[in-house]
């Protein structure tokens, strides 16, 4: 899977995407994570990529011309089954979204700055909005590496265990069940005895049991939809 971020500020993630996991499936060739300096698409001799918005509201808004040079160049190079924007007015990225994303093969994510992007952008070259939650951020590159990392995560052989990522929370709308290690008694706080009996059937009905509860008490709106 290759994922392109643009951005103009491409050294907020650098380091993220050189780490633990996301380096380790880049180095394996599961994943292509690929940064883009908007900047080097402007003709502005000071490599300026926002601008004052027509009608005399406060901010600075991203201009038009160096987001379509980019994302054409791009698309002139391989198809892309999405071109996403980090909105905080998109729908709210979940597992779920994860799990449809993490089975495409090439993907735009286009961070957003300043007041946001001009509108005719989100309206031609965007096929998604994403959030990440309601509120609002200095920039999209959090929203980007928050989604990205997610994202690859689920591509098979990211993993050492395939398996850990289909029992973690809001897999199947549940949170995931408690998880404990040796040792089985430090200062008498116990493991719970059925973890320790060696019976599959009842050591996966007990974690259905507590993921079933902890959902309940702690995010019943999953169990809604």
């Amino acid at each position: 899977m290759r994922i392109d971020i643009l951005t103009v500020f491409p050294e907020m993630l650098e380091g993220f995407f050189n780490c633990s996991m996301m380096a380790r499936a880049q180095k394996a060739g599961l994943a292509e994570i690929c940064l883009h300096d908007i900047r080097d698409y402007t003709t502005d001799k000071h490599h300026k990529t926002d601008d004052y918005p027509f009608g005399g509201c406060a901010g600075l808004v991203m201009k038009i011309e160096p987001i379509d040079r980019l994302i054409t160049d791009l698309k002139s190079q391989r198809h892309y089954d999405e071109v996403i924007y980090t909105s905080p007015d998109g729908e709210t990225f979940n597992q779920q979204i994860a799990n449809g994303l993490s089975l495409l093969e090439n993907v735009i994510i286009l961070c957003g700055h300043y007041k946001g992007i001009d509108y005719r952008i989100r309206e031609h070259l965007i096929t998604r909005e994403i959030s990440i939650g309601d509120y609002v951020l200095t920039g999209g590159e959090l929203a980007a590496a928050v989604m990205t990392d997610s994202i690859v995560r689920l591509i098979p052989g990211v993993l050492s265990d395939e398996q850990s990522a289909l029992s973690d929370s809001f897999q199947d709308n549940l949170l995931a069940p408690p998880v404990y290690t040796r040792p089985a008694d430090y200062k008498g706080w116990k493991v719970p005895d059925v973890l320790l009996s060696g019976n599959q059937a009842l050591i996966d009905d007990w974690e259905f049991k507590q993921s079933l509860e902890r959902t309940k008490r702690l995010r019943p709106d999953l169990l809604k939809e």
